[in-house]
């Protein structure tokens, strides 16, 4: 199962956040997303976690719990909508 983890302190590194879901079971991967260019994080990753039982238990015990001074966002993962992939900026339309 795929977690969401925000409101992450700028000074949690992914082996503190691999860490924190460990005592939960057993984790596959943590990411913590960075900036592209300045590599500063930006307050949120993801954990993957094979057991959903396990993995259900860790967004119980951790949401809403403190981790390097701030308090953790933690809920299932949602599947990012193909129409939303960002990039800002505004429509120009045909302009002919």
């Amino acid at each position: 199962m795929n977690i969401y983890v925000g409101n992450l302190s700028f000074e949690v590194t992914e082996e503190d956040l691999q860490g924190a879901f460990e005592s939960f079971g057993k984790v596959e991967s943590a990411k913590i997303i960075k900036d592209t260019y300045s590599g500063q994080s930006k307050g949120f990753g993801f954990v993957e976690m094979p057991s959903a039982d396990e993995a259900k238990s860790a967004i119980s015990g951790l949401n809403g719990k403190e981790l390097k001074g701030r308090a953790l966002n933690v809920n299932e993962a949602r599947p990012r909508s193909e129409g939303n992939r960002g990039g800002g900026g505004r429509s120009r339309g045909n302009r002919f």
